[in-house]
């Protein structure tokens, strides 16, 4: 019984389908079973089972599939080019001296023609796969080639050594230090006698490791392999994941590799995957800031920008917002580049820049998805803004991020992406500029009798007795860095009618700047200071973050 009559008599198509797939096939040739699914008339599996039926092979699949190491080292030894052969996805490998064969087509003749070359008079076992099966097979069997190309040496292999336990053991054990540590950021660094292994805790970059050159291959190469990445691409950036559970914590763990002179530089970025403690309320926002935070984000339309540098916690910021908002009532859509945290009940789109899936072209499908709230991981370009204020403007609440100093910056920077002031003025609902600042540890932490205090305190009507100034001292808690853990400082700016006549008549920086301090809003170094006088920051700390101009 052929193919097509199987599959009508199981039900699985019906005449009109068969018709239509016998005259594709006549223009175009193929496979009828591919033809069916090229269709949408049949799914793989199903196809699967009739062509089991109707060829008496059986159906290979996950754990039964054979080692990429097995079919590595049969193929490589066979006279016919192992590039060939993973490039038209024939798989060949022995194991009781059996010959075994998987291929997404096993009827094709070029199958036939290689075994009579090579295996004349052998009978093989051959077997059923799904296709992507098949290629993620060939994939593995790829690198495992180019394993072997780049280690092939007759004394001890870099590929040995990256498998031994040494090597192992150094590795997972940086990372259960970073854990352990609370570092945000691991930093390889090869120069050209040694190699640093560096930190970021709370910020602020420090030297753990410094080991001989003649170790970092092994090093390098062993991060790579579990980031699956190439380890034989040393010319080019890469960019992978891996995921552990280190130190009894899930983590997500993002890989950059970028080619420096004596190797490659290797950045890795800890995402812990648990957020559930993350919330406004415990990012260190004051009172009467949180209060207007919560306000703007019960608006119906418009857009709440959160503002700063690179690594300054706005992510974090919008998460936490997002985890207050979902309450099963809103539809809520984000667009990111990366994803770095998961938040359940909130659609989460990743942006594909190199394939043209950009900020703004994932936003206008979004706005076909019914949303309420639309959160952009930053704003880059004209188009994102464009589409970004035109959601605002048609009734959805827009939250996203920018790289100005501060927030009176914010609107200038839109206005000089090309955007009309006017549509500035009238859906900009509030901006939040914001810093880390380093919190003081609790174990070693001085008081200080005779703080120096900056002008910007008095200003504020406050004098130097109107709070309890502490000091940082260092000790085996804190590695003697004197603090522990980070906290924000923040500046909020919503848009008065006063402020979006300045934004709309395209007023001077320093003109919106003296506006908004007039109206009593406290910035970044006011409200780093509040939180020095509750002995949570050092004063020394404070001026360090917050962004203060020459002529202030």
């Amino acid at each position: 019984m052929r193919l097509g009559e199987r599959l009508i008599r199981a039900g699985l198509v019906t005449d009109e389908d068969l018709q239509r797939a016998l005259n594709l096939q006549r223009q175009a040739g193929g496979r009828l079973g591919s033809i069916f699914i090229r269709m949408g008339a049949l799914s793989e599996d199903a196809l699967l089972a009739v062509l089991g039926e109707q060829s008496g092979l059986p159906l290979m699949a996950g754990a039964e599939m054979p080692a990429p190491s097995v079919v590595y080292a049969f193929m490589s030894g066979l006279p016919v080019k192992l590039t060939w052969l993973l490039d038209n996805n024939f798989l060949l490998w022995q194991e009781s001296d059996e010959l075994h064969v998987l291929a997404k087509d096993l009827n094709d003749s070029r199958i036939a023609d290689l075994l009579n070359y090579s295996f004349a008079g052998q009978e093989p076992r051959r077997y059923l796969a799904r296709a992507q099966d098949v290629e993620s097979l060939v994939g593995h069997v790829r690198r495992e080639s180019a394993v072997s190309e780049l280690f092939r040496d007759d004394s001890q292999t870099l590929k040995s050594l990256i498998e031994e336990a040494p090597v192992i053991e150094l590795v997972n054990n940086l990372l259960a230090q970073a854990v352990d540590s609370g570092a945000s950021d691991i930093h390889v660094e090869p120069e050209e006698a040694r190699f640093t292994v560096r930190m970021r805790v709370d910020g602020v970059l420090h030297t753990r490791m410094v080991q001989p050159f003649e170790r970092y291959p092994a090093i390098g190469s062993r991060i790579k392999l579990i980031a699956g990445l190439d380890i034989a691409e040393k010319r080019l950036p890469q960019d992978g994941r891996i995921t552990l559970r280190l130190s009894g914590k899930d983590m997500d763990i993002r890989v950059s590799t970028a080619p420096g002179v004596f190797g490659e530089s290797i950045v890795m970025r800890l995402l812990p995957k648990n957020r559930d403690s993350l919330s406004l309320a415990g990012l260190g926002f004051e009172p009467d800031h949180l209060k207007m935070l919560r306000q703007w984000l019960a608006f119906p339309n418009g857009i709440v920008l959160v503002t700063g540098p690179t690594g300054s916690g706005k992510s974090t910021t919008l998460y936490a917002a997002l985890e207050e908002m979902r309450d099963g009532s809103n539809k809520i859509i984000t667009v990111e580049d990366p994803v770095e945290y998961q938040v359940s009940g909130v659609t989460q789109i990743q942006a594909h820049a190199e394939i043209g899936y950009t900020f703004a072209r994932a936003l206008r499908a979004i706005l076909r998805q019914d949303p309420d709230v639309i959160m952009v991981g930053e704003v880059r370009d004209l188009d994102t803004a464009q589409i970004a204020i035109q959601s605002a403007l048609t009734g959805h609440l827009v939250l996203s991020t920018l790289h100005t100093n501060d927030a009176a910056s914010a609107f200038t920077r839109l206005v000089d992406m090309g955007l009309e002031p006017f549509l500035v003025a009238a859906s900009v609902r509030g901006v939040q500029a914001q810093r880390l600042v380093r919190k003081l540890c609790e174990h070693c932490a001085e008081v200080e009798v005779e703080p120096a205090l900056p002008a910007a305190w008095y200003e504020m009507g406050r004098s130097a007795a109107d709070g309890v100034w502490m000091s940082a001292r260092g000790c085996a808690h804190c590695h003697q860095t004197g603090y522990r853990g980070r906290m924000g400082i923040y500046e909020l700016v919503p848009l008065s009618g006063p402020l979006q006549k300045l934004v709309n008549n395209q007023a001077p920086l320093q003109e919106i700047k003296a506006l908004i301090k007039s109206q009593g809003y406290r910035g970044l170094l006011e409200d780093g200071l509040v939180k020095a006088s509750k002995g949570l920051t050092s004063i020394e700390e404070v001026m360090r973050v917050a962004y203060v101009e020459q002529d202030e």
